[in-house]
C-alpha cells in the first residue's frame, strides 16, 4: 500500500478516536540523510512514531520531543537538525530556539542536516452537558457552531438536538481539557453533579443559584465526596453578563468555556537536543 494512503488512513483512524497527534514533514535536507524532503510521519502525543518515515534514530529523538511539545501547547514546531560542528560554526547550540527554529544535534556519522516541520492535530474539544433544559439545549446549539464534540446525558429526553454522543451512563471518562455543564435544572441535579465532580474534567459548571448549589454541595459531602472535588465547580455557571433568557445564559457559559479553552499554556520546558 502506498505510504501516503497508509498515512491518510491512520490519520482518519486517530481523528475518529479523538486522539491527539502530530504530523512531521521533512522540508529540507543537506548532505547524506536517509529521509528526503516530503517524507512524513504521524507521531503520537508520547513522541513515538505511529506511521511514516522521517529518518533513523538520529532524527527520531529530537522530532519526538518536538512533537510532544507541539501537542502539549497546540502550536507547530520547527526543528533544524545539524551536526554539532555545523551548529557551532553557525553560532547555535542544541536546544537553542531562534526566531521559531529549534536547533538539535545530529550525532550520526553521516553528518547530514534536516529541517522538519511538526504540526499538531488536536481532537475537537469536548463538551458534556447533563440535562435537557432550555439552557442545555441552547448551549448545545451554540457549541456546535464552535466545533465542540457534544456529549449529552439526558435519559428522559425524547427529542434531543442532533449531537455527536448521546450518553447512556452519567459517569464519564473526561480529560483535563473536557468541559462539563450540569444544566438539569431540577431533574436529577444531585446525580448529575455527583458524576461531574467525580470526573477529571478541567471545567465544571452548574446552572442554578448559589443557594441551590450550596445545598447540593452539603449533600455530596455527606455522601463522602471530598470537598476539593466539589469546589472545582463554577456556580452559577457562566460569565456575569446579566443574562436573563436561556439563550443569554447559554452564551455566558459558552464565553466562559472559550476562555477556559484558550487560556495561556505554560511553556513545555523540553529541550530538542
Amino acid at each position: 500500500m502506498h505510504t501516503t494512503l497508509r498515512l491518510e488512513q491512520e490519520a482518519e483512524k486517530l481523528q475518529a478516536q479523538g486522539v491527539a497527534y502530530a504530523v512531521a514533514t521533512i522540508v529540507r535536507t543537506v548532505n547524506a540523510t536517509s529521509a528526503k524532503p516530503g517524507d512524513k510521519a504521524l507521531i503520537g502525543a508520547n513522541g513515538e512514531i505511529i506511521e511514516g518515515w522521517i529518518g533513523g534514530g538520529c532524527a527520531r529523538g529530537a522530532v519526538g520531543r518536538a512533537a510532544r511539545t507541539a501537542v502539549e501547547i497546540g502550536k507547530p514546531q520547527f526543528v533544524s537538525l545539524k551536526p554539532e560542528e555545523v551548529l557551532a560554526d553557525e553560532g547555535h547550540a542544541a536546544g537553542e530556539e531562534v526566531d521559531g527554529i529549534r536547533f538539535a544535534r545530529n550525532g550520526c556519522p553521516s553528518k547530514g542536516s534536516m529541517d522538519i516541520f511538526i504540526e499538531p492535530v488536536l481532537p475537537m474539544p469536548r463538551l458534556v452537558v447533563y440535562g435537557d433544559s432550555p439552557v442545555a439545549r441552547a448551549l448545545l446549539d451554540q457549541a456546535g457552531r464552535f466545533d465542540f464534540r457534544r456529549s449529552v446525558f439526558a435519559p428522559e429526553a425524547a427529542d434531543m438536538p442532533r449531537v455527536e454522543d448521546l450518553l447512556t451512563d452519567a459517569a464519564i471518562d473526561a480529560s483535563p481539557t473536557t468541559t462539563v455543564v450540569v444544566a438539569t435544572q431540577g431533574r436529577g441535579d444531585k446525580d448529575a453533579l455527583r458524576a461531574a465532580v467525580m470526573s477529571d474534567a478541567g471545567y465544571i459548571a452548574f446552572v442554578g443559584s448559589r443557594k441551590k448549589f450550596a445545598t447540593l454541595r452539603d449533600a455530596l459531602i455527606a455522601e463522602g465526596i471530598a470537598p476539593a472535588r466539589i469546589d472545582r465547580v463554577k456556580a452559577p455557571a457562566g460569565l456575569d453578563i446579566h443574562a436573563i433568557t436561556s439563550e443569554e445564559i447559554a452564551l455566558s457559559i459558552m464565553a466562559e468555556i472559550v476562555a477556559f479553552r484558550r487560556r495561556p499554556q505554560p511553556p513545555s520546558g523540553r529541550e530538542a537536543s
